[in-house]
């Protein structure tokens, strides 16, 4: 398997005449964590669903690792939390964790299911409640317990910490280390430079659809005297 986790190579994509990305070309190295950070409507999202072929590219290349995105087979070694996670409302939490196990062609096992809930601090009660009872913490904490469940080698996460109250956040980043550790490859959004500072390895900055930087958060954060991430940022999306 490539190296080389997920290559976009000059990824346009346009909505009318709004450019979203523009010539976008970056690489996710197999085994790293990897945030990717903008402002509302930089083109995160975007980039994202035509990575997973939701929406079609007007130009350039996807590969997950080495396949073009466009093979359907390409998509069968990742897993994938949307930024608006909405499990069917009448599933039970358990219902769901075996729909997306099948999926994932992994076996349901309750004792794993149940200390995956204990990591995220979600009460092991929930797999029996129907997901419309549950609040936007406890529901987001489901998607990743079913992203994480998956024993994919690629998480593509959008803003998975949202909704996450101080301790289940401290929790989410723990697994993260877990999955570098196992080798496995994390490319994420978020709004939290903090959360990219702590946890990724690179990050890549977007803005107005182009591609601003790459490269790791300290040596964006080096860029402006004292070293603060949030003022390198706001300094690079200023930059022309």
């Amino acid at each position: 398997m490539s190296d080389v986790a997920l290559r976009f190579e000059q990824v346009s994509k346009r909505f009318g005449e709004v450019p979203a990305l523009d010539d976008v070309s970056l690489e996710v190295r197999r085994g790293e964590c990897f945030g990717l950070v903008g402002v509302n409507g930089a083109g995160k999202t975007t980039l994202i669903k035509c990575l997973l072929d939701f929406c079609d590219s007007d130009g350039g290349r996807i590969e997950i690792f080495g396949i073009s995105h466009r093979v359907t087979a390409a998509r069968r070694s990742l897993a994938f939390l949307p930024e608006r996670f909405n499990p069917p409302h009448f599933l039970t939490g358990r219902d769901f964790l075996q729909y997306m196990m099948r999926l994932y062609r992994q076996p349901y096992d309750e004792p794993h299911v149940k200390q995956m809930f204990a990591g995220l601090d979600l009460d092991p009660a929930a797999l029996g409640k129907a997901a419309r009872t549950y609040s936007k913490g406890m529901t987001q904490k489901l998607g990743l317990a079913a992203c994480l469940l998956s024993g994919k080698d690629l998480y593509v996460l959008d803003e998975p910490a949202s909704g996450l109250d101080p301790k289940a956040r401290a929790l989410f980043k723990q697994a993260l280390r877990v999955l570098k550790q196992a080798g496995r490859t994390v490319f994420l959004t978020s709004h939290a430079l903090a959360d990219i500072a702590e946890m990724c390895d690179r990050m890549a900055v977007l803005h107005a659809g182009k591609l601003r930087y790459a490269g790791s958060p300290a040596e964006l954060a080096g860029r402006v005297a004292g070293g603060d991430l949030e003022q390198a940022f706001l300094a690079c999306i200023a930059s022309s």
